[in-house]
């Protein structure tokens, strides 16, 4: 899996946040922020092009040009709302907390990975899917409570009451 910069993963002293319910200044809607926000290389570079080939099952022809299966040619406005938020969370430095419940329960590795790359903080208002990724590291910032596996990730989640 491409890593995004910085130290790499093995070298890397940063770890995934996670906050339930309502975060002021989030972005709730990434889509809309996406459009008003990506630059032409994050999505030729290599992991927004993984991403892309992951989620959506769909080829990164240019910086303007995603070759769709379904769809045939399209802009990259119309990837999907999940991969918007993949690559917000990759290359945004803004400093902005994005909404990962717009994500599906298919990009979580790459949430996970992106977490062990760089300091990313996500807010979710359902309990996600990890089962995919059973080893992994977050803070769950609703409780301060560090969790190392998906069961105790759960565990700590179901009793979080904002959402």
């Amino acid at each position: 899996m491409p890593w995004i910069g910085g130290l790499p993963p093995e070298e890397a002293s940063v770890i995934l946040k996670i906050i339930f319910g309502e975060v002021e200044d989030s972005v709730c809607h990434s889509p809309i922020y996406f459009g008003n926000r990506y630059e032409d290389e994050w999505i030729t570079a290599p992991l927004t092009v993984a991403m892309i080939k992951d989620i959506d099952k769909s080829e990164v022809v240019g910086a303007h040009l995603i070759e769709s299966p379904v769809l045939g040619p399209i802009s990259v406005k119309e990837i999907s709302g999940g991969v918007k938020t993949l690559i917000l969370m990759a290359f945004d430095q803004s400093g902005k907390v994005f909404n990962a419940s717009s994500c599906g329960d298919n990009c979580v590795k790459w949430i996970v990975e992106l977490g062990r790359q760089k300091d990313l903080t996500i807010n979710l208002h359902h309990v996600m899917d990890f089962s995919s990724v059973p080893v992994f590291e977050a803070v769950m910032l609703n409780t301060g409570a560090t969790v190392h596996s998906y069961r105790e990730y759960l565990e700590e989640a179901i009793n979080i009451k904002e959402r």
